[in-house]
C-alpha cells in the first residue's frame, strides 16, 4: 500500500504565496528539529526526509511552478529524489554549523577590527575654558613597518599550504545512517589562511604586528569639563587580517583654579573690599578670564553680595561664542588692626550710627547668596 505524500506547503507549514526566504526560514527550522543527530524520536528520520524532500521541490522556481500547477503527479521524474547524501541536499549549508560546529564551504572573513584604546589627559581649567592643542604620547600595536603586514622577511613570499592546498580548508568523511556526510573545517596548518610562513619577520617574529610609541595632537575644544571624552578615530590598535584600526578615546580631566571656581557655564571670583569702600561704594580691579576690568562695588555692599559681569564666563561647548557670567562674590574684610586715628574716627562714627537700626539683616552665607544669584540670572 503507498502512502499518500503530504502536500509540500503543508509539511513547511507556509501558505502557498511565500517568499523563498520563508521557504528557506521554514527548512532551516524544521531540519534542526528533526534531525536525527539532535532528535531521537521515533519518527524523526522520516519526518526530517520529508521535510527535506519539500524545500528541494519548493526552492527550485521551475519545480515549484509545475507542482503549483500539477501537485505531486505533475513532478514525475524531476520531482525530489529523497535523501541521497547531504552534498546534494539543497540548502543544507544552512544548518551545517548547527549539527557538527564546523564551517560550510562559503568563504568566511578573517578581518577583524583593532581594540580601541584609552588615554587620561589633565589640563588646566583655562586650557579647558579656551580650548587648547595638546600632544600626547601613546604605546599602541600598528602594522610592522619592516614587513608591512605580510609576516614574511624581505623577499620572500608565504607558500601555499601543503596541508589545504591552499584552500585553507579540510574537508573530511562522516558517515551516518543516511550516509556518508563531508565536514569542512578550517586547516589547522596555516589557520585557515591557505598560506603559511616559511621565513617570518624578524621584526615581528612573524605576527605582522610591533608595539610602538606614537605622538599625536589632541584638539582640546572650548568649553569641556571634567570627565568628557574626546574619539581619536582609527588612531587606537591596529585591526588583523586586514581589519580596520580601533579608536583612542582621550578622556579629560580640569585641573582646579587657584582663583576661579567654575559652576556650569559662570565662573565664581571673590573680591575682597574694606568696609569704607563697601559703605561708600567705590571701583575696583578684579580679574577675569579676559583680563583685569574695572568693577563698581555699589555703596552699602555687604558680605555676601554678588556682581555679575556678564560674558566673562565659559564659552558653551557647542555654541562657542555662548559665554556664561563671571560672580563677583564680595567680602568685607574688617581691618585686624588700627591706628590711634583711625580708631579715633571709627568711635566717632560708630557714635553717629547710634545703638539700634531697623533695617533687616540678611544672615544668609555668601555662597547661598551666589546660588540665588545664579538662578535669578537664568
Amino acid at each position: 500500500m503507498t502512502t499518500k505524500k503530504r502536500d509540500y506547503y503543508e509539511v513547511l507549514g507556509i501558505s502557498r504565496n511565500a517568499s523563498e526566504e520563508d521557504i528557506k526560514r521554514a527548512f532551516r527550522k524544521l531540519a534542526l528539529e528533526h534531525h536525527p543527530d539532535r532528535n531521537k524520536q521515533e519518527g524523526a528520520a522520516e519526518r526530517f526526509k520529508e521535510v527535506n524532500e519539500a524545500y528541494q521541490i519548493l526552492s527550485d522556481p521551475s519545480k515549484r511552478s509545475e507542482y503549483d500547477r500539477y501537485g505531486h503527479v505533475g513532478l514525475g521524474s524531476n520531482g525530489a529524489r529523497g535523501f541521497e547524501g547531504f552534498e546534494n541536499v539543497g540548502g543544507f549549508g544552512d544548518i551545517f554549523d548547527a549539527f557538527f560546529g564546523g564551517t560550510s564551504s562559503r568563504t568566511r572573513s578573517s578581518a577583524r577590527q583593532g581594540s580601541d584604546l584609552q588615554y587620561a589627559l589633565a589640563i588646566d581649567f583655562k586650557e579647558a575654558v579656551f580650548g587648547a592643542e595638546k600632544e600626547i604620547e601613546i604605546k599602541r600595536t600598528e602594522v610592522c613597518a619592516t614587513c608591512r603586514g605580510t609576516r614574511s622577511e624581505a623577499g620572500t613570499s608565504p607558500e601555499v599550504c601543503p596541508n589545504c592546498g591552499g584552500t585553507g580548508q579540510i574537508r573530511r568523511d562522516q558517515k551516518s545512517i543516511f550516509g556518508q556526510f563531508m565536514q569542512v573545517m578550517p586547516c589547522g596548518s596555516c589557520r585557515g589562511e591557505g598560506r603559511v610562513i616559511t621565513s617570518p619577520c624578524s621584526a615581528c617574529s612573524g605576527s605582522g604586528r610591533e608595539v610602538r610609541n606614537r605622538k599625536l595632537v589632541v584638539s582640546i575644544p572650548a568649553g569641556i569639563e571634567t570627565g568628557t571624552q574626546i574619539r581619536l578615530t582609527g588612531e587606537g590598535e591596529s585591526g588583523t587580517g586586514g581589519g580596520p584600526p580601533g579608536d583612542l578615546y582621550v578622556s579629560i580631566r580640569v585641573r582646579e583654579d587657584r582663583i576661579f571656581h567654575r559652576e556650569g557655564h559662570d565662573v565664581i571670583y571673590r573680591q575682597s573690599v574694606d568696609v569704607a569702600k563697601a559703605a561708600l561704594g567705590a571701583t575696583v580691579q578684579v580679574p577675569t578670564l579676559d583680563g583685569d576690568v574695572a568693577l563698581i562695588i555699589p555703596e552699602s555692599t555687604e558680605t555676601g553680595d554678588v556682581i555679575r559681569v556678564k560674558g566673562a564666563g565659559v564659552p558653551h561647548l557647542r555654541n562657542p561664542n555662548r559665554r556664561g557670567d563671571q560672580l563677583v562674590s564680595i567680602m568685607v574684610v574688617t581691618p585686624k588692626s588700627l591706628t590711634a586715628e583711625q580708631r579715633e574716627l571709627l568711635e566717632q562714627l560708630a557714635q553717629t550710627f547710634g545703638e539700634s537700626s531697623d533695617a533687616p539683616k540678611d544672615n544668609r552665607n555668601w555662597f547661598d547668596k551666589i546660588k540665588d544669584n545664579l538662578q535669578g540670572g537664568e
